[in-house]
């Protein structure tokens, strides 16, 4: 990695030197040079505290405390239709915004394809700049709930699935849904008969199963480790290929329940389309010295997240692979239109 980012860094060099020789090419050179010239915003198109919401704010935080940025960076949550409705702004109306970037998951792919169809937007409407973390699927209860495996849950379900009630922090047919629904599938019940009740974010969700309006939530396991330490709630199962560590390091995966399935989420960051150059050679560069830093690797320990940086074209590569895999679940589950 280092070698590619001496290579960027040389090549940038090259170019300033270059851009010596003429009046016109001076001021391109200013121009790439003051780059960033006012803040930067980076928008988690949730509520607060989930997935999305805690990698901006790692992100942001990590910027900040390392000084790599020269201008602060902020975070706005921005809410609806499980992150539909902030992609379509950042499609359209933020394409050219050399100050705004945008952090995803799974749901980027799975609200804009043939199959599911939510959004008309997904990454090919962006310029992904990089893969920062791995995370996992996780199914939750109260503390107090009579469901104590997996397969009590799917056992209530499969004998009468209006009884039993799974939300999630996305919409029907994204992200936390199938994470719900995979376990059902694979236990013989038909994924459509599943009760389930969408939340604008994970933090809403496990609001929901606080508060006695859900049974079960499907989230993410490291947003969820929090609620167990303070004694809230229980993970029944993972959906990583093996234990995690930290607060969830006594619950089994799918595959030690019986489910013969597994679910990764991982978590990028997006530019506009239409992001000049200059900003985004600034991003890929300071995104890829984040990841090497201390202050980012206390982010990922204290957040259960595992690293997984890859550049702009590695990530683009994964997406387009990961896109024909969520066509194929959907079509497995029976979610096709």
């Amino acid at each position: 990695m280092w070698k590619k980012l001496s290579a960027v860094l040389l090549a940038g060099s090259l170019a300033l030197s270059l851009a010596a020789c003429s009046e016109g090419d001076n001021a391109e050179a200013d121009k790439s040079s003051n780059y960033p010239e006012r803040n930067i915003t980076i928008v988690a198109p949730s509520g607060a505290g989930g997935g999305w919401d805690l990698t901006a704010r790692a992100i942001a935080k990590t910027m900040n405390d390392t000084d790599l940025v020269e201008k602060a960076i902020t975070v706005e949550n921005k809410p609806g239709g499980g992150g539909a409705v902030y992609m379509a702004d950042f499609a359209t109306k933020e394409a050219k915004n050399d100050y705004a970037l945008m952090v995803k998951s799974p749901p980027i792919l799975i609200n804009n394809n043939k199959a599911e169809g939510n959004s008309p937007y997904g990454y090919k409407d962006t310029r992904p700049l990089a893969q920062l973390t791995r995370d996992y699927g996780a199914i939750v209860v109260r503390e107090d709930s009579e469901f104590k495996t997996l397969k009590d849950v799917l056992e209530a379900i499969k004998a009468d699935p209006k009884k039993v009630t799974l939300a999630g922090g996305s919409a029907p047919g994204s992200m936390d849904h199938l994470v719900g629904v995979l376990p059902a599938f694979e236990y013989g019940i038909d994924p459509q008969s599943v009760k389930y009740v969408s939340y604008d974010g994970g933090g809403e969700a496990v609001a929901a199963l606080l508060g006695n309006n859900a049974d079960v939530i499907a989230t993410d396991a490291s947003t969820i480790a929090e609620y167990v330490k303070a004694g809230d709630v229980r993970v029944l199962a993972v959906s990583s290929t093996e234990r995690l560590d930290g607060e969830l390091k006594d619950v089994p995966t799918f595959k030690e329940e019986g489910i013969d399935a597994e679910f990764t989420i991982w978590r990028g960051i997006f530019a506009p389309k239409e992001m000049s150059d200059e900003a985004f050679d600034y991003w890929s560069i300071k995104l890829a010295e984040m990841a090497e830093t201390e202050e980012w690797q206390a982010e990922l320990e204290r957040n259960g997240w595992e690293s997984e940086y890859h550049n702009a074209e590695e990530f683009t590569t994964y997406l387009e692979e990961q896109e024909q895999v969520i066509v194929e679940l959907l079509t497995a589950l029976g979610m096709e239109k």
